[in-house]
């Protein structure tokens, strides 16, 4: 009789023995897994995005590895190869344009300009004041010169992070049905609420990746033709630059235009100058605050104000992965909460 009482008593800090050992293991692998969230992140996307394509690989080829393999070299020919030759480029010319810039002021094209026209005096002389423009101009072609080196030789750790990426983009890809039904079945969740919930996560980074991309395509596209327009160099590239300049919302295309309208007016070309900051300035930056809300905020259905506190929190806690898991995280935290309501909702009293 006596015995009794103490079997639950014993399954009941079992229970909470294993509880608490399940807590301190996820905490564990957590931090284990911390410096691998870039990886992660990048590899889960990509694994996302380019699913469709594997399904179809799939079809032909029936053997997983080899399957998981092609696709994954795909993704290797479609994403790293231009954008190891778009940051090349954009390293180049950068540094090419602030040499330029360089040399126009160490020629004293600005004091000329300045003293041309007395209305500018006192801005020249603030700017004097403020800034040794020659030593300035001087450190930033220094820096993107031994940035553009260090890119092209690449950093151990950047490098360790690709190959990392796409080595778990293999495994995502190749295993990702066996991973789907362990996430079905470790969820505390019901199956339709783990399949809603999954479905979310692809809508929510399909919204980010192409939603974000047709953005700064419109952007890039405005700016480059604005560029080709006013006859500036190369609008090609630098509407490609902008474009991707643009991705980030801290960002813009503007760290572009406003240095080629200083250009412009070094060069004494006044009203190319005020076309290029007009276009840039109403057309080029006001058209983001039309496009993001449609083409990334409706699709994550986050108002607009929640979508960009998610990406820029995102970015300023996790860095370059919270691009993704910022609005990933604003996302699923909304629907665990709609689930949540919603069970709470069943169990009122009915009248």
């Amino acid at each position: 009789m006596t015995t009794k009482p103490r079997a639950p008593r014993s399954r009941r800090f079992g229970r909470l023995s294993l509880a608490v050992a399940s807590v301190a293991g996820i905490s564990l692998c957590l931090l284990i897994a911390w410096p691998f969230l870039g990886a992660i992140t990048w590899a889960l996307t990509l694994a996302i995005l380019f699913a469709p394509l594997h399904e179809r690989v799939e079809r032909r080829v029936r053997h997983p590895n080899i399957t998981a393999l092609l696709s994954t070299a795909i993704v290797i020919v479609v994403v790293v190869v231009p954008a190891v030759f778009v940051v090349e480029r954009l390293i180049t010319e950068a540094t090419s344009g602030i040499q330029a810039l360089q040399a126009r002021v160490e020629g004293g094209e600005l004091q000329a300009l300045i003293d041309s026209h007395p209305a500018l005096a006192p801005f020249g002389a603030w700017i004097d004041r403020q800034f040794d423009l020659p030593s300035m101009m001087s450190a930033i072609a220094t820096y993107l010169s031994n940035l553009g080196a260090t890119f092209v030789k690449g950093s151990l750790l950047q490098v360790v992070e690709v190959v990392i990426t796409f080595y778990l983009l293999f495994y995502f890809l190749r295993d990702r049905l066996a991973a789907r039904t362990m996430i079905i079945a470790w969820l505390p969740l019901t199956k339709p609420e783990t399949e809603h919930l999954l479905r979310r996560v692809a809508e929510t980074v399909h919204a980010i990746a192409y939603g974000t991309l047709a953005v700064a395509a419109v952007q890039g596209s405005l700016a480059g033709l604005m560029f080709w327009v006013l006859g500036l160099p190369t609008p090609l590239l630098w509407g490609l630059v902008m474009g991707l300049l643009s991705i980030v919302p801290v960002l813009g295309a503007f760290i572009i235009w406003i240095p080629a309208a200083i250009l412009l007016v070094l060069d004494g070309s006044w009203i190319r100058a005020v076309i290029l900051a007009a276009w840039g300035g109403i057309v080029v930056g006001s058209i983001d605050n039309v496009l993001r809300p449609m083409f990334v905020g409706n699709r994550l259905r986050l108002h607009t104000i929640p979508a960009f506190m998610s990406i820029v929190g995102g970015l300023l806690l996790f860095g370059a992965p919270g691009f993704i898991l910022g609005p990933l995280a604003g996302t699923l935290t909304m629907l665990i909460v709609e689930f949540w309501l919603r069970r709470q909702a069943l169990l009122q009293p009915t009248d």
